[in-house]
C-alpha cells in the first residue's frame, strides 16, 4: 500500500490517499479528506473539499472513477439539502450522508474509494455498478424508510435490499460482503435492528451454522428526525464461496451470535491477484464477549488494536495493508488522546476520527478499516 499526505492550505483541506496497484490489473484508491478550519462557514467547507476533491481527479487521481462516497456531516438536518444539490451535479457513484460529527471541530469530511479501468452505472433499482473482469460490484448508499420503529425500518431495509439482490441474480448469503447500519439514539435503537437483523437473516440462511455478513452498527442519524436507520451496502456477483473468508480470531473474541447479534468480525474476498479484507466495527472485547477496560479510553483504544491486528493476520494481512480507517467516539472529550495514540502509531494511514457512540455503552470507541494486498491465486480470476 502506497500512502500520500496533501495539506491545500489556500483552501484549508487535508487529503490522506492509499492506493494500490497491481501492475496492469485494477488500481484502486481511498481518500480521505477533511477541512483544518472550523471557523468556515459550512458552505465555505463544502466548497473547498469538493474543489479539492475535482482537482485531484484531474490530477493526481486522473482516470480513477468513484464508486463510493461517504459524507461525514456534523448537522445533516442543517446541512444535506445544500450537499445533495451539489452531490446531484457529481452524481457520479453510490452517494452516503450520515450525521457524524468530524471530531477536529470541522463541520465535514468525506471518504471516497475509487477504481481504475471500471466501468460503473447507476442501477434503476437504487444500488450503483461496477463491473470490471468477471466481477460485478454493488454499491448502496443511505437507504432510508419512514416506518413506525427501528425494528421496522431494519426489516424493510433488509427486505427491500433482498429484492435489489435478485433483480440482479444474487443472493444476500451468497454475494453480499459488508453492511453498515447508522442508528439513530443507539443506545435506545440498537435492539430493534438486532431484532429484525436476526429475524431477516434466517429467512435467508445466514445462521451460526452457516455465515453473517461483516457489518457495522453505530451511532448516526438521517437529516430527517423519523428515519431511525439508514444501511449501505456492498456485495459481488462472480465471486464463489471457495474465494470468501471469514474471520474470528476466537483467541480474542467470542462468535457475535453469543451475546445476540448478527454479522461476521471480517471478512477476506481472494481475488486472481489481490485479497480485500473488510474488518467490521471492532471494539475493546475479549472472547467472552466482555468489555475489556471499562472506563480506560487509553487501554480500550489498545485492545481494540490488538482484535483488529489478530483479525487481519487470520487473513494473512497486517497493519501495512490498510488502505483506511473510521474511528468512532462517545465521548468528545476522549479526541485529543486517540488522535495522538492513531498518529503515533499510524501517521501513514488514512483516517477520520467521528463522534458516534458505539452499539454497547461500555465501549469508549471503536474502529472499523479496508486492507488490500496483492495475492495470486490461479484457482481465481483477477480482480
Amino acid at each position: 500500500m502506497k500512502y500520500q499526505h496533501h495539506s491545500f492550505n489556500e483552501k484549508e483541506v487535508e487529503v490522506q490517499i492509499a492506493s494500490f496497484s497491481n501492475g496492469n490489473e485494477v488500481s484502486e484508491y481511498h481518500i480521505i479528506l477533511q477541512g483544518t478550519q472550523p471557523t468556515l462557514t459550512y458552505k465555505e467547507q463544502l466548497n473547498n473539499l469538493t474543489d479539492v476533491y475535482n482537482s485531484l481527479l484531474t490530477g493526481e487521481l486522473k482516470g480513477a472513477s468513484a464508486l463510493f462516497k461517504r459524507y461525514f456531516l456534523s448537522d445533516a438536518a442543517n446541512q444535506e439539502e445544500m450537499l445533495l444539490a451539489m452531490a446531484t451535479e457529481y452524481s457520479d457513484c453510490a452517494l452516503s450522508i450520515v450525521e457524524q460529527s468530524p471530531l477536529n471541530g470541522t463541520k465535514i469530511a468525506l471518504w471516497v474509494y475509487l477504481q481504475t479501468d471500471v466501468q460503473s452505472r447507476a442501477l434503476p433499482n437504487g444500488l450503483f455498478e461496477a463491473v470490471h473482469g468477471n466481477y460485478r460490484h454493488f454499491w448502496g448508499g443511505s437507504a432510508f424508510n419512514r416506518a413506525a420503529n427501528s425494528e421496522y425500518q431494519t426489516r424493510l431495509l433488509l427486505n427491500d435490499y433482498v429484492m435489489q439482490l435478485m433483480e440482479q441474480g444474487c443472493t444476500l448469503a451468497d454475494h453480499c460482503i459488508r453492511t453498515w447500519f447508522f442508528v439513530q439514539n443507539v443506545d435506545v435503537n440498537y435492539a430493534g435492528v438486532v431484532k429484525a437483523r436476526n429475524e431477516v437473516f434466517v429467512t435467508q440462511n445466514l445462521t451460526e451454522h452457516t455465515h453473517y455478513i461483516a457489518s457495522t452498527g453505530i451511532g448516526g442519524r438521517h437529516a430527517d428526525p423519523k428515519v431511525t436507520v439508514q444501511m449501505d451496502t456492498y456485495a459481488v456477483d462472480g465471486i464463489s464461496a471457495a474465494q470468501v473468508q471469514y474471520l474470528y480470531a476466537p483467541t480474542h473474541l467470542n462468535p457475535t451470535y453469543e451475546y445476540g447479534v448478527s454479522f461476521e468480525r471480517g471478512t477476506c474476498v481472494k481475488y486472481g491477484d489481490r485479497r480485500q479484507v473488510f474488518i467490521s466495527g471492532t471494539a475493546s472485547i475479549n472472547n467472552k464477549g466482555e468489555v475489556v477496560h471499562p472506563g480506560d479510553i487509553r487501554l480500550q483504544t489498545h485492545r481494540m488494536w490488538e482484535n483488529v491486528e489478530v483479525l487481519l493476520q487470520e487473513a494473512e494481512c497486517t497493519f501495512d495493508d490498510l488502505a483506511q480507517m473510521i474511528v468512532y467516539l462517545r465521548d468528545t472529550a476522549d479526541y485529543q488522546i486517540v488522535k495522538q495514540l492513531f498518529d503515533e502509531r499510524f501517521p501513514q494511514i488514512p483516517k477520520v476520527i467521528l463522534l458516534a457512540p458505539v452499539c454497547r455503552p461500555g465501549w469508549l470507541i471503536e474502529m472499523e478499516c479496508i486492507a488490500t494486498k496483492a495475492d495470486r491465486n490461479e484457482a481465481f480470476a483477477n480482480y
